[in-house]
């Protein structure tokens, strides 16, 4: 402890039975601060966040009796109490003695309530920091005085300003190490204020500290009387938390829910984001447009006056429009834009790296829709900030992209609103989350075009044609015999009368897709533009036969939900790798094995075969002929 203070006194089971009601009490009205630490790795984060709790006296008996045993067994401070150990939960965290998962801890001072996120420090880890940072309203970064900053300090600084923290503390720890040397402390700040000038952080406060011996944590260090300023807990205690900047702002509230207990009530139920709301106010449904006013305020304990940002109410409308999950209810003079084409930053998340044209899930606020990464702009280089030429983006990188989405959806910049700025992207085939984007503007193209109609639709041109349109999508191996069949079925289709068009693999690549090449993205953009030509030609009312490896179920999910229902059907050709590779009619197997293609499909490349196909053929027991007509009957009897 520091020269002068009191030992802390513990929470005892009496003291908890003395008077719960009293200390639930005390405690409702405080305002709730969430910040995160981070940094580079063994800058002692976790040490400090132990230290805190043990200050302010949040530490149980049988804690602090398993803390001082844990610190003799495992610890790094020689038998002394080890504060890492009460925030380091994972045993591979205490073997190595550092921070791999997010770790989420509450105390509270007479003042206010935290809660802290204690973030992991090495880079495969930066997906974990970004999920600890983007609820926080402050952050607290350390360095290690005796390292000053490092490569990591930069990423997570870096991290910091695009995720919209403006409340930064840069804490200089380990200063006892040091010698409690001023000249070092200062060296620092000068090394880390020329960084921060360059992302564009207007101000940080620098407090040199030491989580161990407790140093400028809850009481002022007897070390190093050259320092001024506020104590870390005293700064954190006064810092502003975003709930009250929010209620500043033009009033938005994404709908959650829409809320109908009985046929007389109906209203609509969220979180509100930003601003105030009151009965009476002029408000518009987003994307719609359609105008009203409240009507009521609901919440649990009766109905209110008025309700701000961050609280939970429903809202009633005084006339009948109509309002769902994912619409956003605004200001009605005041509203926030709505587009479906955006530039973005994207942090990656994800071990396989980011395919352009590939359709993931976009969930921002409470609505959920399709989107692709349109235009990959560049990856940011975050230790010298310069911007890389590249087309994807790989696990725990940052970069510029362009995104669209499958309609127009209600945002703003993430700058001035994180709830409708800021957006994850989900793999549709595996749920996972990919990757934590935040909006920088509206594409101005998105605005400028417009569907234009026509009085001669898709079902004329079919009824022309009597038939009806399809895409007949064919998939396998190469080798499978795809063409083969395909070429078939048309051949017996166009007897038939039929109105055909076959769109194959090879002739493609010849015109439409010559610029693209064999890599995951490019085969992603080379099916994505297939699809878009196909769907055009259903337009037509025409039945499209197309033979593509297509070897990703998401890019051929893409090409089904273009069309309308029943008009997507896809054939797998169900070929044996060794089987197509002893065919090897175009003698690519063998170069792929000799490692003179690279990126080929079966060898290098993987092929996701369909799940549930609507037919499947299988080459080994039945021959070309005997597909198509099994192809034919199918699509005929659809």
């Amino acid at each position: 402890m520091n020269a002068g203070s009191q030992d802390p006194v513990y929470v005892t089971d009496a003291l908890i039975a003395e008077d719960i009601d009293a200390y639930l009490l005390k405690h409702q009205h405080k305002t709730m601060l969430r910040f995160i630490t981070c940094g580079s790795v063994d800058d002692g984060k976790s040490t400090l966040i132990g230290r805190l709790l043990y200050d302010t006296k949040m530490i149980f008996e049988d804690q602090l009796a398993s803390l001082e045993h844990d610190s003799k067994a495992v610890g790094t401070q020689g038998g002394d109490i080890d504060f890492a150990l009460l925030v380091d939960g994972l045993a591979a965290e205490r073997e190595q003695g550092i921070t791999i998962d997010v770790a989420y801890r509450f105390f509270a001072t007479d003042k206010r309530k935290f809660i802290v996120a204690d973030t992991p420090g090495h880079e495969q880890y930066t997906r974990n920091m970004v999920t600890g940072a983007s609820t926080a309203d402050l952050a607290v970064i350390l360095i290690d005085a005796r390292q000053g900053v490092l490569t990591q300090t930069r990423r997570h600084s870096y991290l910091v300003q695009l995720l919209g923290i403006r409340n930064v503390v840069l804490a200089i720890n380990k200063m006892d190490l040091v010698g409690y040397s001023q000249e070092r402390f200062y060296e620092i700040v000068k090394d880390y204020s020329h960084f921060a000038q360059q992302i564009g952080m207007e101000s940080f406060l620098p407090i040199p500290i030491s989580g161990l011996k407790g140093d400028n944590i809850a009481a002022r260090s007897a070390g190093m009387p050259w320092y001024q300023g506020p104590t870390l807990l005293q700064h954190l205690e006064e810092a502003p938390v975003n709930d009250a900047r929010m209620q500043d702002y033009a009033f938005r509230m994404p709908v959650q829910w829409v809320n109908r207990p009985n046929l007389d009530f109906r209203g609509f139920a969220g979180q509100i984001g930003t601003g105030t709301v009151r009965p009476g106010d002029a408000i518009r449904v987003l994307p719609s447009g359609k105008t009203t006013t409240v009507k009521q305020i609901v919440a649990y304990g009766g109905n209110l006056d008025q309700a701000v940002a961050g609280q939970s109410v429903t809202l009633t409308f005084a006339d009948e429009i109509d309002c769902s999950r994912g619409d956003v209810i605004v200001q009605a003079d005041e509203p926030c834009e709505v587009a479906d084409q955006f530039e973005a930053t994207l942090v990656w998340m994800d071990e396989h790296a980011m395919l352009p044209g590939r359709p993931y899930l976009l969930k921002i606020g409470t609505q959920t829709v399709t989107a692709t990464v349109t235009e990959p702009k560049y990856e940011v280089n975050v230790n010298t900030l310069e911007h890389l030429a590249s087309k994807t983006l790989g696990l725990n990188a940052i970069g510029v992209v362009n995104i669209s989405t499958d309609r127009a959806i209600p945002f703003e910049s993430y700058g001035v609103n994180p709830d409708l700025g800021g957006f994850i992207l989900i793999d549709r085939m595996t749920n996972a989350t990919v990757a934590a984007g935040m909006i920088h503007f509206a594409l101005r193209r998105s605005q400028n075009i417009h569907w234009q109609a026509v009085d001669v639709n898709r079902e004329a041109h079919a009824a022309l044609k009597n038939q009806k349109a399809a895409v007949v999508w064919f998939t396998g191996l190469s080798g499978s015999g795809k063409s083969t069949i395909a070429n078939l079925v048309e051949k017996k289709l166009h007897a038939l009368g039929k109105h055909t068009f076959l769109l194959d693999g090879d002739n493609v690549r010849h015109g439409l897709n010559r610029d693209l090449g064999f890599t995951d993205a490019d085969r992603v953009e080379n099916i994505r533009r297939v699809g878009e030509v196909a769907k055009l030609m259903t337009d037509a009312g025409l039945i499209v036969l197309t033979a593509f490896i297509s070897p990703f179920r998401s890019e051929r999910r893409m090409v089904r939900d273009l069309m309308a229902q029943g008009e997507f059907l896809e054939v797998f050709v169900d070929t044996p790798l060794d089987v197509a590779e002893a065919r090897d009619v175009k003698g690519l197997y063998k170069k792929a094995r000799a490692g003179q293609l690279k990126n080929f499909t079966g060898i290098d490349s993987p092929y996701e075969a369909p799940e549930l196909a609507d037919v499947t053929v299988n080459t080994v027991e039945l021959s070309a002929e005997e597909a198509a007509e099994r192809i034919v009957e199918a699509i005929l009897a659809r």
